[in-house]
């Protein structure tokens, strides 16, 4: 009998780890009630004997109640923290509690304790139970859960209840999951004037079987909301938001796009923000790029300085000398390894060669460093180059001294990529560091610089290259050098793009404007505000101290652009002005279409599931279900299925490449189905058989038991269909009698009036069921299958 993985909400209820009755001393007074800092979240160890109004074994004995620890879990590890917050700190009982048997691990909880008032501000849980299985479908779904997180709050942090709303994106799959393995994150955000402050809230993360596996309380009660009487309507803050955008052109690469890989002129537009009440744009300064600085608007030069090397077979003696003559190796660097390679650019798809060489630095016998290069076995361009001395200390009074200027360090560097790729000049932009971050510092506090340079193809940021020189502040010489281009062709002359107000009109209808509070960190020096970038160079040159500075963290009322939820990365190409998968490169949409001609239908929920994971097409609004499924179809159930609905990624290189790969002759690098078909080969999920696989053909039910019961893991058992008591009518019809047997009697398939119908071909809604039942039963069973 099939076990029934369907309980009521009444009986998980009881599994949540929320029961427990709350000691009325455990929260006292205190103006400071909250949690966690937004602002700044490091912790200061400090000593235990501490002033703290909760101690230790008090702190411990809060912990067991309000996340009812099991007694076999032993406290292993206290710690007593200090943590930033707005104005002023908290202190917080940190503990580690561990399960073990016969010295082995088996699960953990650590819990976060306020120091002060008892408040419980985090927990986490972890348990080795490899036996443990999922179900499917969820005992618990989201809606469930959700109601499970509100009594943990209402239990264990009630101040806080009426000061919350759930964020109704934040976790949320928009894609139905396909195993029963789901722990559902949930995230309830403080609401202030009610206007949502998101850096502050209370985070909760439950199981598929109703088990709450972490929670987390992040609230700071020091932040200042300013009062304001007035902001701008929505339709201002729109036109503001709008004004304000600049979309910037973008060569990117899909990563797993079928067939050859070519570069995608795209528009991209980061989020931005402005202020709620002048419309000004915030400053974004607070936030990491992956290349610091400002963008030069010039190129090096105006021409290239000079061509392309030809290609050539670069002999390691060759390969040395280029290093040498491109970098200053020290006198006593000695070759200790070599290395040629050919491999095949994952971008491109080209073959490459490269030679790989280290030196080792020496002085008195003893090691000193090493070098590394990278050399084009082709060209002999020089790629990488690696300079580290690590047991060399500087001389006397080296790291006093007066620095090279970040001017002359940006010089260097420009020289140092002049000389390496003379054929880019024209294309590469230097990035700008602002000069007062150096002011004031010696030789030793800077270290070295890193200068970044851009390369734009026609005024379009080529995403995937890297080019980037370190200068060493103290004596000038390059210690890091990256010069890694991809090998792509470029037109000749600009494309044609979509204007930038028709990228902003998509983008804008990608995000969605939000009213919100967010934090915004000051630095105050003798009473009044100061720069961050002032504030360093004060205390570089001794004018001023850290003990002098102080922080002051407020909130401010902003309109801001929050992307929608999407169940796929997309890009906008700037060509066509369409939207495209950014994975695949496959065009795509916004607004998912619906189908309408499955509302009621006996097969609905199975339908809709396979349309979320696009198993089956939705044409003209209609998914079809009476119509025969393909055998294209039915894999890309199957494998999108044993795949947790994740494409299977498979690196096709060039198209040539790539259709020396196809396994199929009809079935090529260009097809929908070929990554699927692919995958399920390399399953062992099918056969190759004469070499065509008719992605076009229809599938019978026969068929499809085989498929189904391969999938499973009990294709050889099968084969023994002698030990199955099948008495079909119509057993004699049946080529694959064991896999039949075995898709019944596990209610995969159905029988009609004692009948198999082997021959009968299967419609998309049949099929859609059958896959259904799939999960269901592989969830059921577990256990390692029997190898196929």
């Amino acid at each position: 009998m099939r076990r029934n993985n369907r309980t009521k909400l009444a009986t998980i209820l009881t599994a949540a780890m929320i029961m427990g009755t709350l000691p009325g001393q455990a929260f006292a007074d205190s103006a400071d009630s909250g949690g966690a800092s937004a602002a700044a979240g490091s912790e200061t160890a400090v000593q235990s004997g501490t002033n703290a109004q909760i101690t230790k074994a008090k702190a411990e004995a809060l912990a067991r109640q309000y996340v009812n620890i099991p007694k076999e879990y032993t406290l292993q590890g206290t710690g007593f923290s200090s943590e930033q917050l707005a104005v002023g700190k908290r202190n917080t009982w940190s503990l580690d509690f561990v399960k073990k048997v016969n010295g082995k691990q088996q699960g953990s909880i650590y819990v976060r304790i306020h120091a002060d008032n008892g408040q419980l501000l985090e927990f986490r849980t972890y348990v080795d139970n490899p036996s443990a299985k999922p179900t499917y479908p969820l005992k618990v779904e989201r809606g469930a859960a959700q109601k499970l997180a509100l009594e943990f709050i209402h239990t264990l942090a009630p101040n806080y209840e009426s000061q919350v709303k759930l964020n109704t994106e934040y976790g949320v799959s928009l894609l139905p999951p396909l195993t029963g393995q789901v722990r559902h994150m949930l995230r309830f955000d403080r609401i202030v004037n009610g206007i949502p402050y998101a850096d502050n809230y209370i985070e909760a993360e439950i199981d598929s079987e109703g088990h709450m596996m972490s929670y987390s309380l992040r609230w700071d009660e020091t932040i200042v909301f300013p009062k304001v009487s007035a902001t701008l309507t929505a339709e201002q803050a729109d036109a503001k938001l709008r004004a304000a955008a600049k979309p910037e052109l973008v060569y990117i690469i899909p990563y797993s796009a079928k067939g050859e890989r070519k570069p995608v002129l795209s528009y991209k537009l980061d989020s931005l923000a402005i202020d709620a009440v002048s419309g000004d744009t915030k400053d974004r300064t607070n936030i990491s790029y992956y290349r610091q600085g400002t963008v030069s608007t010039t190129p090096l030069t105006a021409k290239p300085d000079g061509t392309k090397p030809s290609n050539s077979n670069i002999t390691e003696q060759r390969a040395v000398e280029l290093v040498k003559a491109a970098f200053k190796l020290p006198a006593d660097a000695v070759l200790s390894h070599s290395n040629y390679s050919e491999n095949k650019d994952e971008y491109s798809g080209k073959t490459n060669a490269y030679w790989d060489l280290n030196w080792t630095i020496t002085k008195d016998g003893k090691e000193q460093g090493f070098l590394s290069a990278t050399v084009d076995g082709q060209s002999g361009a020089v790629r990488n180059y690696y300079n580290y001395n690590y047991s060399a200390s500087p001389e006397k009074g080296e790291t006093d001294k007066a620095p090279v200027s970040l001017q002359q360090a940006m010089e260097l560097a420009s020289a140092t990529v002049k000389k390496q790729l003379p054929w880019l000049t024209h294309e590469l932009y230097i990035v700008s560091h602002k000069p007062e971050t150096y002011e004031g510092k010696s030789a030793g506090e800077i270290g070295s610089y890193r200068i970044e340079f851009v390369r734009k193809v026609h005024g379009a940021t080529v995403e995937y290259d890297n080019v980037g020189v370190s200068i060493d502040s103290r004596t000038g010489e390059v210690t890091d050098y990256n010069g890694n281009i991809a090998d792509f062709d470029y037109p000749a002359s600009p494309p044609g793009v979509i204007t930038k107000d028709a990228a902003i009109s998509k983008w804008l209808g990608y995000y969605r404007t939000e009213l919100a509070y967010q934090l915004v960190q000051q630095y105050w020096w003798e009473g009044q505000p100061i720069p961050y970038q002032k504030m360093l160079v004060l205390i570089a040159a001794g004018e001023a101290s850290e003990s002098q500075l102080t922080t002051k963290n407020e909130a401010e009322l902003v309109y801001r652009l929050v992307p929608r939820p999407l169940d796929e990365s997309i890009f906008l190409d700037a060509e066509t002005g369409s939207w495209r998968n950014r994975e695949t490169g496959e065009a795509t949409q916004l607004e998912k279409p619906k189908a309408t001609d499955i509302e009621g239908h006996w097969a609905q929920r199975q339908l809709e599931l396979m349309v979320a994971y696009k198993a089956l097409d939705v044409k003209d609004g209609k998914v079809r279900p009476s119509e025969q499924v393909t055998r294209g179809e039915l894999i890309k159930m199957l494998v999108l299925a044993r795949n947790s609905g994740n494409s299977p990624m498979y690196d096709m290189g060039t198209a040539s490449a790539a259709l020396e790969k196809a396994s199929f002759d009809d079935v090529a690098a260009d097809s929908s189905y070929f990554v699927y078909v692919e995958s399920a080969l390399a399953q062992n999920l099918i056969d190759i058989g004469d070499g065509s696989f008719n992605p076009d053909g229809k599938v019978s039910r026969d068929e499809m038991s085989k498929l189904i019961v391969r999938a499973l893991g009990y294709n050889a058992l099968a084969e023994y269909d002698h030990i199955f008591k099948a008495s079909f009518k119509d057993s004699d019809q049946i080529e694959n009698k064991g896999q039949a047997a075995i898709a019944v009697g596990l209610k995969i398939m159905s029988l009609s009036d004692g009948k198999f119908l082997p021959g009968k071909l299967v419609t998309r809604a049949e099929a859609s069921v059958a896959f259904f039942r799939y999960l269901q039963t592989r969830a059921d069973l577990a256990e390692a299958p029997l190898r196929m």
